[in-house]
């Protein structure tokens, strides 16, 4: 019945249901930007559970686990503005483009997705409106008052992956995710690499793409701002110790490369 009210009035969240932006650290003096896509994993009552068991619901498939954690410690540490998104990958993907099938998948690596098989147009609109669009605007509009207030903008997508995927392991620790950008990706694989503890990927397990991403090509890109992602394993920061041990790093390193980066033109 919820479902039939949902799109009777073309309306997806309603009463008890979270703002999908979630953020800290709003007035953040650091010149890096964080965000994270894939923070979240709630669902809005309309959709009940998707189809699918709790114990789905809390995979890598659901959500970028370990993540908010990081992405959080890191944001205090650096003292930057982070901008995340609470809502599951799996009601829509806000690190895809709209309009590709993955963006509100069926199936995510071997497990189908029952509520999101044959659903209109309109409840895929809705999902765009107030999930996808709200949490892409709010990153759009930090990032012109950071030009209007002239603070330099180096913008990190923060996400974790699963060790093992479709049976296949995945051996690094971290990686660095980039497309054109040949600064800031560059910078931090050195950095990385320099710590001489870690298995550092160079666009692995994931690489950037214009087909397949959003948010390091809409608001890196597009608007010429220094830019990259970073992918932590998740079982390093699945509890609280790794998530602290983690941001402690990043946040050292990222101290050191802005230093490297008062040469450049931040954006």
């Amino acid at each position: 019945m919820a479902l039939d009210t949902a799109e009777a009035t073309d309306q997806l969240l309603g009463e008890g249901d979270i703002p999908p932006v979630h953020e800290v650290n709003a007035a953040g003096t650091s010149p890096f930007l964080l965000t994270a896509d894939h923070y979240g994993r709630m669902l809005p009552r309309a959709l009940g559970d998707l189809g699918l068991a709790e114990s789905d619901l809390v995979r890598h498939i659901a959500w970028d686990i370990g993540i908010a954690g990081v992405a959080e410690r890191l944001a205090k540490m650096l003292d930057a503005h982070l901008i995340a998104q609470r809502y599951s990958r799996l009601v829509i993907d806000c690190n895809r483009p709209p309009d590709v099938a993955s963006s509100i998948p069926v199936t995510s690596e071997a497990t189908a997705i029952p509520r999101n098989e044959g659903i209109s147009e309109r409840e895929r609109e809705a999902r765009r409106r107030e999930i996808f669009e709200p949490y892409h605007h709010r990153i759009d509009e930090a990032i012109s008052r950071r030009r209007h207030d002239k603070q330099p903008t180096v913008l990190v997508s923060l996400h974790s992956f699963t060790p093992v995927y479709a049976g296949i392991a995945r051996p690094w620790h971290i990686g660095t995710l980039h497309h054109r950008d040949t600064v800031l990706p560059q910078l931090l694989l050195k950095h990385l690499r320099s710590e001489g503890d870690l298995v550092v990927g160079d666009n692995e397990p994931y690489a950037v793409s214009d087909l397949t991403d959003y948010t390091i090509p809409v608001h890196g890109e597009a608007r010429g701002l220094v830019n990259t992602g970073i992918e932590i394993r998740q079982d390093l920061i699945e509890d609280q110790s790794g998530q602290q041990q983690w941001a402690e790093r990043l946040a050292r390193i990222l101290a050191e490369i802005a230093v490297e980066l008062r040469a450049e033109p931040l954006v």
